[in-house]
């Protein structure tokens, strides 16, 4: 029987393509002619996509595609003043349908708005090519990628979310067809373990469909690295047509050389085209590097680059010969060897490479790549490099149409490439950061970033870090026990919920890191030891058994109950305690629960049998060092236990493997981390911190590109080139990158209307810290006895609304002005940005006519309470400077700066005061003033006041400044830069277009 429902609804969907029409009308048009009395109510469709919601059936798979594609697209005609992935964009497409309320609800239950962040763009300005008419006339691999992704799972959200961001790298690539040689640089920054290969396979796919003939993928500095991609790109984009290249897959004897057929259990899940693409008005794709070998040669020699023409008189770009020309892929290694044959090739190739259109993609680009050598030791006049840079540098000089794009989690090291040096990969045309993947189990999953609840009132419930984070103080071996005995337990509970209806996929590995050093020597020992508690551990002792139902019990009962209600999970301990049985015979086999992964050979990996890929299971527990924390996904992570300190927020940042997606077990996952480890002789880190830490530099970079993304007049605000300074470091002991080159490119100005400029880098001398609390004297003088109620609405951690006190004033723009202007910093220059954009609010840039001075009050039972050149008592508050560093960390809390920022936000909106506090007016700032007394402890606080009085000297006037949203001109430029290159001498030079 024919779905009739389903073969109308994609007759019309189809018609529709990228513009939304009334339904109903085409649906009858359709229905009369082919369908004739077929039910096209409202109420029947509502009734399909109800019934169908639960096991996810065709109609619904077809409307979400379609709802999806018009949610997520680009400044459509018919949705004016609609942005992607919102609401608005959802009631235009309805509007545009002619629908009824009620199947809107349907329809907005069964294909929620994906309100997912878009990839944030900064580029310099390019001319338009890749329009959406020119991407679809071409899409054979596009499509197939696509189609495959859904195969494996992934939701139109998601697959549109690729769709977007793929395209957003495409766009900003050289046009392949045009005659002038144009060679474009970028940078690509995703999050560790994120999914980063997905989007350059989509890239790849757009970009051969558009017309690119020679794909270079630097993947990896190891073969195991490079074979994975290899085969990732074979699988899901290359396909089974291209990589047989007209063999018989039923005849061995045709099948010699071919990699796959025959000894891959996952080659019947390889992309199918349906025969060769050439056959079907496409292209074929030749694969010069296979699975098992990285490229040692041109095959045939320099024969495998040549391009039969159509018309010969043309060039290959010209459009009558590219879109007949099979595209070449490679995946090679970044090692020296290899790259140097590859260039030494090339160099034979004569007058082709200056017509063919080729992309480089360089996966973990800050690695190997960056061109470490200190430039104080060049021969005068000249660029020396290291040797994978100056090769990359080489492959560039002879594809003078190649495109480079870098692929990382940690950009800092390419961000601080000299722009002054044409030959090297800075990427001087655009840097794009993808958005934070749906189901992405990342820092922020591990951290309680700037959570409102004290720490006595967090559980795991509401904290990610009592959910998931177990902290290792002392000596050797401390909870070593408990995380390998947590790893038996995850593995138990993974084959429990197995047997109990859960997609058994993810659970496929299982695996357990320990991390302590990146000395080899120190490896084996580390490993020895394990194997010995591993034998002594007795599982299936009467001992053991008690020792995991205790660990049951007290931790991952109450974390999966809190954290996984929607999962099965034993009633007790009994229940899963078969699955124990067959977890430890799994982890066991072979006769060892250990490997040891810190080889610097292929063929030591190899050895170690942990493909990944073509392995069905790995249940193990790895020890190792840098060997485990670049580019090496480590499947099914459960149990990581880290030790190792590092001075370098990347390096660090790569260790962070148990980052990724956990399909299934989220709530199992556990990190054992120390908090006390040997920094240097005399003083200790807490690792812990240290992520969170660069978690902050990295979503504050992330954050600032996001802000100065927008264009002004259609132009960029911010170029790639002025990107270092957006750079952030939160910790003195864990720099940005170990790269010591850094472009110095100075921030001028940065504009903040309705953003808060919370400046921490307060003096120290203790003469400076009297001068500025006398320069606040006149002001404070103004606050009155009486305090005022803000309240914040309730938040999801408790319900509840909350409540503060404070003492407020208004004071004029100049007054405030005037003590800002005066005041000394521990850094010379260091709020100038800021002091630069709030003087121009007297008229010139926008105009604030006065501030509202807020000094919130601690509750009263903790207030430590006094006068401030003589005010009235003022609220003293303690706050500590990062270590070694004179900046502090946060200094309003998020209960003030919450209250403040509803305050502009409201005054924006409509003239009526949000409800629980004062008011301000669209022209009026908003100032957290807070007397500051430095220490850890109230005994601190309590020493800095004397009869009533604090000591100016020892209090630090810390304040956060919210200007009002209108405190901004026409032109929306929120930043000015100054900047100096190579090129120039060291000079400072204006940026030009600011």
């Amino acid at each position: 029987m024919p779905d009739v429902l389903l073969e109308i609804h994609t007759d019309v969907l189809n018609g529709m393509g990228a513009n939304p029409r009334q339904f109903q009308r085409l649906a009858e048009s359709i229905a009369d002619e082919d369908f004739p009395g077929a039910d096209l109510s409202e109420e029947t469709l509502r009734v399909r996509l109800t019934d169908e919601a639960p096991r996810g059936g065709p109609l619904v798979a077809l409307w979400a595609r379609a709802l999806t594609a018009w949610d997520f697209a680009s400044e459509p005609r018919w949705a004016p003043g609609t942005g992607p992935r919102t609401d608005e964009r959802r009631a235009a497409v309805y509007d545009r349908l002619r629908f009824g309320d009620d199947l809107r609800k349907v329809l907005d239950t069964v294909v929620p708005v994906a309100h997912a962040a878009g990839a944030t763009v900064i580029a310099r300005e390019h001319v338009p090519w890749y329009t959406p008419e020119r991407a679809a006339a071409r899409s054979f691999y596009w499509r197939a990628y696509e189609n495959k992704l859904r195969e494996k799972g992934w939701s139109e959200a998601a697959v549109a979310s690729l769709d977007e961001a793929s395209k957003a790298v495409v766009e900003r690539l050289g046009d392949p067809e045009q005659k002038a040689v144009r060679q474009a640089k970028g940078l690509v920054v995703g999050y560790v373990q994120s999914g980063k290969t997905a989007n350059f396979t989509g890239v790849i796919a757009k970009a051969v469909d558009a017309g690119y003939r020679l794909v270079i993928v630097l993947g990896g500095t190891l073969n195991l690295l490079r074979a994975q991609t290899q085969r990732r790109l074979d699988m899901e984009l290359i396909g089974q047509e291209n990589i047989l290249r007209g063999a018989d897959p039923s005849d061995i004897d045709s099948l010699v050389g071919i990699d796959y057929v025959g000894d891959d259990d996952d080659w019947p899940k390889f992309v199918q085209h349906g025969g060769r693409p050439s056959a079907q008005r496409a292209f074929d794709i030749e694969r010069l590097t296979t699975r098992d070998k990285d490229y040692r040669s041109l095959a045939q020699g320099i024969r495998a680059l040549e391009f039969e023409k159509r018309e010969p008189a043309l060039p290959l770009y010209d459009p009558a010969n590219l879109h007949h020309a099979a595209a070449r892929v490679m995946v090679v290694k970044k090692n020296k060897s290899v790259l140097t044959k590859l260039v030494k090739d090339l160099k034979q190739v004569h007058g082709i490479l200056g017509e063919l259109p080729a992309l480089i993609i360089d996966d973990e680009s800050d690695q190997a790549s960056v061109n470490t050598s200190d430039p104080k030791k060049w021969s005068q006049g000249s660029t020396e490099r290291t040797a994978i840079n100056s090769l990359i540098s080489q492959l560039l000089g002879l594809l003078p149409r190649a495109q480079y794009i870098g692929y990382t989690a940690t950009p800092f090291a390419n961000v601080f490439v000299d722009p002054g040096d044409a030959q090297d990969i800075f990427p001087s045309d655009f840097l794009i950061s993808l958005p934070r993947p749906e189901g992405y189990m990342g820092v922020q999953d591990f951290h309680d970033l700037d959570s409102s609840l004290p720490p006595s009132e967090r559980t795991v419930a509401n904290s990610q870090e009592k959910a998931h984070v177990r902290g290792v103080y002392g000596g050797v071996d401390n909870r070593l026990q408990e995380a390998m005995d947590s790893f038996v337990l995850t593995g138990a509970l993974k084959l429990f919920r197995a047997d109990h209806g859960v997609a058994a996929g993810p659970f496929r590995h299982h695996t357990m890191l320990v991390h302590e050093s990146v000395r080899v020597d120190d490896h084996a020992d580390l490993a020895l030891r394990i194997n010995t508690m591993w034998h002594q551990a007795g599982y299936m002792s009467t001992e053991g058994h008690a020792r995991l139902a205790k660990l049951w019990k007290d931790d991952f009962a109450p974390v999966s109950a809190a954290q996984a209600a929607d999962l099965p999970c034993p009633e007790s301990y009994d229940e899963l305690r078969p699955y124990v049985s067959e977890a430890r015979k799994r982890i066991g086999s072979g006769g060892n629960a250990v490997v040891i992964v810190n080889g610097n050979s292929d063929r030591y990996f190899e050895q170690l049998n942990l493909d990944f890929d073509r392995t069905p299971n790995v249940w193990k527990i790895l020890v190792g060092g840098t060997k485990l924390s670049r580019g090496f996904t480590i499947e099914g992570l459960t149990i990581t236990y880290y030790r190792r300190t590092t001075r370098q927020a990347d390096t660090l940042m790569q260790m962070g493997r148990w980052f990724g997606f956990r399909p299934g077990y989220r709530d199992l996952v556990r990190l054992y981390i120390g908090r006390e480890e040997a920094l240097t002789k005399t003083s200790t880190a807490d690792l812990y911190e240290a992520f969170e830490a660069i978690c902050r530099d990295e979503e504050l970079f992330r954050q600032q590109l996001t802000r100065y993304a927008e264009l002004v007049d259609g132009k960029p605000q911010v170029t790639p080139a002025q990107v270092p300074p957006l750079v952030a470091q939160h910790l003195s002991w864990i720099k940005p990158s170990a790269r010591n080159k850094m472009f110095n490119a100075e921030l001028v100005e940065v504009r903040s209307p309705g953003r808060p400029i919370e400046p921490a880098a307060y003096p120290q001398d203790s003469a400076a810290l009297r001068r500025n609390t006398e320069r606040w004297g006149p002001l404070l003088s103004s606050f009155p006895y009486e305090p005022v109620t803000f309240t914040n609405p309730p938040n999801g951690d408790t319900g509840l609304s909350r409540t503060f006190s404070a003492l407020t004033t208004r004071v004029s723009h100049s007054e405030l002005l005037a003590v800002l202007s005066a005041l000394e910093w521990e850094r010379e220059g260091i709020f100038q940005p800021h002091l630069r954009y709030l003087v121009q609010l007297d008229g010139r840039l926008a105009t604030v006519d006065d501030w509202l001075l807020i000094s919130p009050q601690l509750a009263q039972g903790s207030r430590v309470e006094a006068s401030v050149m003589d005010s009235v008592p003022l609220s003293l508050v303690r706050r500590s400077r990062q270590t070694g560093k004179p900046s502090f960390g946060r200094i309003a809390s998020v209960e003030h700066q919450l209250a403040a920022q509803r305050l502009i936000d409201a005054a924006a909106a409509s003239p009526s005061a949000p409800a629980g506090g004062p008011s301000v007016g669209p022209n009026t700032g908003v100032a957290l003033l807070y007397p500051v007394a430095e220490g850890k402890s109230d005994t601190d606080v309590k020493a800095v006041v004397s009869r009533g009085k604090a000591d100016p000297a020892k209090v630090v006037m810390a304040f956060t400044l919210i200007p009002p949203k209108t405190a901004i001109d026409s032109s929306r430029r929120l930043v000015r830069f100054q900047a100096k290159d190579s090129r120039h001498d060291d000079a400072i030079v204006p940026v030009t277009g600011l």
